[in-house]
């Protein structure tokens, strides 16, 4: 299966972020904790080359604990500020301010030389879509000020959001870069539902997802849905689909009703903190 999702109004958008750009001191990027590396953009780093950078491992509470802090200590060796959060649920975000405030000391500290006080720290927040960039901000700010959705790509203009007198944000649209040329890429992004489903095979996806549990966390099916884990990828979903009661007409297997049950208890955590990729990979 080849996966590939690059809707028109993301070029758009991206230009448009090359504009607001210039007006911003930082800029805050939302990556999936599950997949920190394949839920970046690449263009970004190329955009903002002269920003101050901070990176929030979101939905942390649905990623591996052992991987998160090995996560941590990649990116801030790289140069980075890093905080580790759930916005759904606000863990990690009081500590956000105190590192934006750290970030852009260099800023602050001119502003203050030039007399300048207490203009508020300008932020920009980009991420894919479906990484929580919306539901991040409405967690911050302790209000619904953006839309939020769980299709990708739900937020379409830009908005500046005052949050408080020392920082203002202001929300992109999430943007997708326009070919993966690692397919594993596309594969772990679909996995975690940043690739809109209805575009994808999902009984395959659903197959790939049985093979990583398989190996990189055994006794996960097992346990979750009570299937022989030594059976072939196929005949594990068809046990999945037997002990869910997936049924069509004629009491034939519904794999694709099936296949949809294990992705969403994949992606929402009921399957337990499972991690993607692994900082050893990147080198």
């Amino acid at each position: 299966m080849n996966y590939q999702w690059y809707p028109g109004h993301m070029t758009k958008a991206k230009r448009q972020m090359q504009e607001d750009l210039k007006l911003i001191d930082l800029i805050i990027e939302l990556v999936d904790a599950r997949v920190p590396v394949s839920s970046r953009n690449p263009d970004i780093d190329a955009m903002g080359k002269n920003k101050a950078r901070l990176i929030l491992l979101n939905k942390a509470d649905l990623a591996d604990e052992r991987y998160n802090q090995k996560w941590i200590e990649y990116f801030k060796e790289k140069g980075f500020y890093v905080v580790k959060v759930n916005s759904r649920s606000g863990a990690g975000l009081k500590g956000i301010q105190a590192v934006v405030q750290e970030a852009c000391r260099e800023k602050i500290e001119r502003d203050r030389k030039r007399g300048i006080m207490n203009r508020p720290v300008r932020a920009m927040v980009v991420g894919i879509p479906n990484v929580g960039k919306s539901t991040f901000i409405n967690s911050y700010a302790g209000k619904a000020c953006t839309k939020t959705g769980n299709r990708p790509g739900v937020t379409k203009g830009k908005q500046w959001i005052r949050l408080n007198k020392n920082l203002e944000l202001l929300d992109t649209p999430g943007i997708l870069w326009p070919k993966f040329e690692d397919q594993q890429v596309g594969l772990r992004l679909a996995m975690i539902g940043s690739i809109n489903d209805e575009i994808l095979n999902i009984e395959e996806l659903a197959l790939e997802v049985i093979r990583y549990l398989i190996r990189e966390y055994p006794g996960t099916l097992a346990e979750r849905y009570q299937v022989t884990e030594s059976e072939e990828p196929l005949r594990i979903l068809e046990q999945i689909a037997e002990n869910r009661k997936c049924l069509q007409k004629g009491n034939t297997l519904d794999y694709t009703k099936a296949s949809g049950i294990l992705l969403d208890e994949f992606r929402n955590g009921k399957l337990g903190r499972i991690t993607l990729e692994y900082p050893e990979e990147q080198a």
